[in-house]
């Protein structure tokens, strides 16, 4: 297997939801505002997935961009183990390219989760810069999965105007309510930055 022989096709999220939910350490892809995704094969095989989505907290964009359109975040990368070296750096490469080719998007977000050991070491290959550290967190562990805090402030409106909790999120927050999910605190992640087109 050699990066060479990889491509990679611009798809929906249904083609890499249970790859990227085997794969990634977060084993979910709920509550993410999904806008592009990407899969990697090897030959006819899947071999990783990447999704690209809205900023996870309300107005972050607004630190990166004049305009909400402007900016988004690398929400998910992962690939099955024993990719060659440069597998994902060639990867998130492509989408980039595929980024600045067909979207306005100027400026890419993403974050390095030091509590999982992760540094960023692939952002800084793909020429991604380091600009500063998040906020201490927590997340919300239910099972073998963890969420975000908001999680549980997750919404559908209705066609008859009505507001409910998505079931997975009414799921959760009734798990925090009878003790099978509970909360962890989260380190700092590194936040890293790219940008796609020149700004101005």
């Amino acid at each position: 297997m050699k990066v060479r022989e990889f491509t990679v096709r611009h798809c929906a999220i249904q083609d890499i939801r249970d790859f990227v939910e085997h794969w990634h350490y977060s084993s979910s892809v709920n509550g993410l505002m999904v806008s592009y995704c990407f899969a990697l094969y090897h030959e006819d095989t899947l071999i990783g997935g990447m999704i690209y989505g809205g900023l996870g907290m309300a107005n972050a964009w607004k630190k990166y961009a004049d305009n909400p359109k402007d900016v988004i975040e690398l929400r998910r990368l992962c690939c099955i183990d024993d990719t060659p070296k440069n597998t994902e750096s060639f990867f998130i490469g492509y989408t980039l390219r595929w980024l600045k080719k067909n979207t306005g998007i100027k400026t890419v977000v993403s974050y390095s989760d030091t509590h999982y050991g992760h540094e960023g070491i692939i952002y800084k290959a793909s020429n991604f810069k380091m600009i500063g550290k998040t906020a201490k967190s927590k997340v919300i562990i239910f099972g073998d999965r963890q969420y975000h805090d908001k999680a549980i402030r997750t919404y559908h409106t209705y066609k008859d105007g009505t507001k409910r909790l998505k079931p997975f999120a009414q799921r959760i927050k009734d798990a925090l309510e009878d003790g099978r999910a509970h909360y962890e605190a989260r380190t700092p992640k590194n936040i890293y930055t790219y940008e796609v087109k020149g700004k101005g």
